[in-house]
């Protein structure tokens, strides 16, 4: 933005811009006399400065392949110290990243037209009873033989996982299928269903839903608050078992 306003100052001026845009004059003409004296700067903005100019020599001396943690441990091999947090900020704000092998994988491709579900538990995740309120979750793990995924349900109430099925191939019928399983475990079926991460409805899903009689509710945001929360409480659990 301060370069967008040194290009147009000539134009339409400091002061008119920046009352329209969001940056105020004097931000403005702060970093353009940091950019003029670069010593009057902060300590750290000094020291970021040369460790950018840093971080970039290394990345193109390695073919501009490395990432963060390749290129934190060549210059700890060069003698300069910095924590891995920085060049990992650095990096970030550089727009460098490092090279991955193979391509990348989506679990899900949102749709921003359609209209997702409405929250129907009104951001009040909990359960009196099992079988009262569940969520899913659709991720993938790598394997030595490929990517595997995992589809996986868990009871709000039992913190505990009643269904799952584990798949080669990304298809519609993987949510269903570990739906499937926790259905076969119990009686009632009609319970709010939570996918966390899963950000459209296929429709041989919808369908599977309509049939039995579940009420859809997936609000990406809001489920994922719960399901982190219970992950959190598990690995809490499991390290008060283990100490005890």
């Amino acid at each position: 933005m301060v370069a967008f306003i040194a290009a147009e100052r000539e134009t339409y001026g400091v002061e008119p811009m920046g009352a329209v845009l969001p940056i105020a004059p004097a931000t403005y003409f702060r970093h353009k006399a940091w950019q003029a004296h670069p010593d009057q700067r902060c300590p750290r903005a000094q020291r970021d400065a040369w460790l950018t100019t840093q971080i970039q020599r290394v990345w193109d001396e390695n073919f501009c392949v490395y990432g963060q943690r390749k290129a934190w441990q060549q210059l700890i091999r060069e003698g300069i110290t910095v924590a891995s947090c920085t060049v990992e900020r650095l990096m970030r704000h550089m727009g460098l990243h490092g090279v991955v092998c193979g391509r990348p994988f989506k679990t899900t491709i949102p749709d921003d037209i359609a209209a997702p579900p409405t929250d129907l538990v009104n951001r009040a995740f909990v359960a009196t009873r099992p079988n009262h309120l569940w969520v899913a979750d659709l991720t993938y793990v790598a394997t030595w033989r490929g990517f595997a995924y995992v589809a996986f349900v868990i009871d709000v109430f039992a913190r505990c996982i009643v269904g799952w099925r584990v798949s080669s191939s990304l298809r519609s019928d993987l949510a269903l299928d570990a739906l499937e399983q926790a259905l076969y475990r119990i009686v009632i079926v009609r319970m709010r269903w939570h996918q966390p991460t899963i950000d459209y409805v296929a429709r041989r899903t919808a369908q599977g839903l309509s049939k039995k009689d579940i009420i859809r509710c997936l609000k990406r945001f809001v489920a994922r608050e719960i399901y982190n929360a219970l992950i959190e409480d598990h690995r809490l659990c499991a390290a008060h078992l283990e100490a005890a």
